[in-house]
């Protein structure tokens, strides 16, 4: 890679993360970090325990309950562990925007943490081994892409941070094609941590690398969503946008990669997050409707009214989900809490605002009769027995009860959201949040006292349920993978439709090439590389050895891979009657397996992290060793894969058949929106 190419990507890295800044989220995320590795030990003790349970202490009583008490004494710890690392998850203050604002805080995910990997000798002994080229002229590339990696674990939160994370995750699919085939491991270990357990997974397969830069790039999309200014029309803006981007690549997450080995990405999990951000979305818009301040006007206050009760809908959706399993055990306790109180807060705004219709607003007689009826009867499913609603708007004393059932539901959906809110430790210390629920509540009791009356015992109606409406429709939005520009660092491999980690080849063959009588005995096709094309096999580069369908990589001393027919014949020409020396290879097989997406989620993995990490030594990792094919948690359909071929030595110059070229994409998958209140 050339000094100009390399100063541009470590000046676009730099734009994209910022390691040595201070700030609170740093902090919070180191204290992620010391957490995981506190989880780790922890794992790996009550793991221990209990392989010493169950095949130690199985005839030994007192060595049994030594155990039983180690053991009690781990999940303990464990218990305490998680409890810190859910009070990192809902410590929301410190991500949103510094400006003082009295609104109820959004919450955003943490990003995974990961271990430093290094790609050198294994990437270094590949281009030996698969591609016959000296490994040390890439040396260069391979430290690019180590630099790109170890930024991308502290991006910045903005834009830049987003785009260095996708730049990322598009290397990546160049790396998986050029390096990783589909038979066989490269000794590269990926270990990635839980965002919600703190549990880590180790593996190596670049799957899991790949959807774990897709969960921080959901994630990051959270922050820059819960850093906006609330107080703006912009800011407000920003923040649907970014939550529903995060819910986009959320999505294309779980859609993607459907077997996945953390909890955090499990499918199940990621649909609660997918729901969580789109309801978050769906709150900054209220937020933005009534950002101007709310009229006390009849159809106004219609409108509010659908558009809260849709807050408080979606929400309600959301803490539904959160309480099912699988996912039960590992959501935030305090993140299920904060979704049941927003859903209770909206709802009762919802029957706050159409108490204030019905008690403020009596049918005047220039008022279009017809269509307040109309968007009153729209907020109701049904109505209380013996009620119609242009008898409401017509009679003062039912408009008054109705109204009076309304902010009496009110004040009960005010009074849920601040019990609950009293009885999770982690959300009562969040001021802010006490403020808003109680002066919401005081707001309504206030209105009650206002129309509170002596005949009050003989009113028996019940409120009956608000009908949510929004016009501002909430959707995913699918992550745009092509609006960052990345150049492949291993460029200068070759095409990668061509020069591919699932092709083999031949090691490069020299030719000496003699012009007859103005010939050369053979033609050229293809794009690049050229390939060989009607051979005349009494030619005298058939007699050294050229064959039908052979790539041309080389000319003399200029690389060819990237030429075309005209500028290879150009060359040809260049050198007059002259002999030249050719380099070309020739293809071994064609026959490469593909990944296969179909995989199923398998809950139930606890165990299987503990023995898994047992097995793995911190930063004790032999990069020269190869390991043995094991299936892994990402399973992507082994059942045709061809034996993966010795790399032990470099590939001999051996006769290769004529190969049928495909177009193959980088990325295998990329395939692949006066104040009341």
């Amino acid at each position: 890679m050339s000094d100009c190419l390399r100063k541009e990507t470590l000046s676009f890295i730099i734009d994209g993360c910022n390691p040595l800044a201070e700030t609170g989220r740093s902090k919070l995320q180191n204290q992620r970090a010391v957490l995981n590795q506190q989880i780790l030990r922890a794992v790996r003790m009550r793991a221990g325990a209990e392989n010493l349970l169950r095949y130690v202490a199985t005839n030994n009583n007192k060595v049994r309950e030594q155990v039983l008490l180690e053991l009690s004494f781990v999940n303990s710890d464990l218990q305490i562990l998680k409890e810190e690392l859910e009070g990192l998850n809902i410590s929301v203050e410190v991500y949103q925007n510094t400006e003082e604002t009295f609104s109820i805080p959004l919450v955003p995910l943490g990003l995974k943490e990961t271990k430093e990997v290094d790609f050198t000798l294994p990437l270094k002994d590949f281009i030996l081994e698969h591609y016959s080229e000296d490994s040390s002229e890439y040396e260069d590339e391979i430290a690019d892409l180590m630099d790109l990696r170890q930024a991308c674990r502290t991006p910045s939160r903005d834009e830049a941070g987003i785009e260095m994370l996708i730049s990322y995750f598009l290397q990546l699919g160049y790396v998986e094609n050029r390096f990783f085939p589909p038979t066989r491991h490269m000794g590269v270990l990926f270990t990635w941590y839980d965002s919600f357990t703190g549990v880590p997974v180790c593996q190596q397969n670049l799957l899991l690398e790949k959807a774990s830069i897709l969960f921080n790039i959901g994630a990051l999309y959270t922050q820059i969503g819960t850093r906006c200014n609330r107080q703006t029309q912009a800011g407000l803006e920003n923040a649907v946008d970014a939550f529903q981007r995060a819910a986009g690549v959320l999505s294309y997450l779980k859609e993607t990669f459907t077997h996945t080995p953390s909890y955090d990405m499990s499918p199940a999990m990621l649909n609660v997050l997918v729901k969580m951000m789109l309801a978050q979305a769906q709150e900054c818009v209220f937020e933005q409707i009534g950002l101007p301040g709310i009229r006390n006007e009849f159809f106004t206050l219609v409108k509010m009214t659908q558009e809260v009760a849709k807050v408080g809908e979606v929400y309600m959706l959301v803490n539904t989900a959160m309480n099912q399993e699988p996912v039960k055990e590992n959501v935030p306790y305090s993140w299920s809490k904060l979704a049941q109180i927003k859903s209770d807060h909206y709802k009762a705004l919802a029957h706050y605002f159409i108490a204030t219709i019905l008690c403020d607003h009596e049918l005047q007689s220039g008022d279009d009769e017809d269509q307040q009826e109309k968007a009153l009867s729209q907020l109701y499913d049904y109505m209380p027995e013996g009620l119609m609603v242009l008898t409401v708007l017509k009679d003062k004393v039912q408009r008054k009860q109705l109204g009076k059932a309304h902010l009496r539901k009110a004040i009960v959906y005010h009074e849920e959201a601040l019990r609950v809110c009293g009885l999770c430790k982690k959300l009562r210390n969040i001021d802010v949040l006490q403020e808003v629920l109680t002066a919401a509540h005081k707001r309504s009791l206030l209105k009650y006292a206002q129309q509170e009356t002596e005949d009050d015992f003989l009113s028996l109606i019940q409120a009956p349920d608000i009908l949510p409406k929004t016009e501002h429709r909430i959707e995913t939005i699918a992550p745009q993978f092509s609006k960052v520009k990345v150049k492949d660092f291993f460029h200068r491999l070759g095409p990668l439709t061509v020069f591919s980690a699932k092709q083999r080849w031949t090691a490069p063959r020299t030719i000496r090439i003699y012009h007859e009588a103005g010939e050369l005995g053979f033609s050229l096709k293809g794009g690049s590389p050229v390939q060989i094309y009607c051979l005349d096999p009494v030619c005298s580069a058939a007699s050294m050895g050229l064959k039908e369908g052979d790539y041309i990589v080389s000319v003399g001393d200029v690389d060819c891979k990237w030429l075309g027919v005209n500028e290879v014949l150009e060359k040809f020409k260049s050198v007059g009657e002259q002999p030249i020396e050719i380099e070309v290879i020739s293809c071994q097989d064609t026959a490469a397996s593909m990944h296969s997406k179909s995989a199923t989620y398998s809950v139930g993995m606890q165990k299987t992290y503990s023995l898994i990490c047992l097995a793995m030594e911190d930063d004790k990792i032999d990069q020269t060793k190869k390991a043995p094919l094991k299936l892994p948690f990402l399973s992507w359909g082994t059942k045709n894969r061809q034996k993966a071929a010795s790399t032990l030595c470099l590939p001999s110059a051996v006769a290769g058949s004529s190969q049928i070229k495909k177009k193959l994409s980088p990325f295998t998958l990329l395939n692949t929106e006066s104040s009341l209140y």
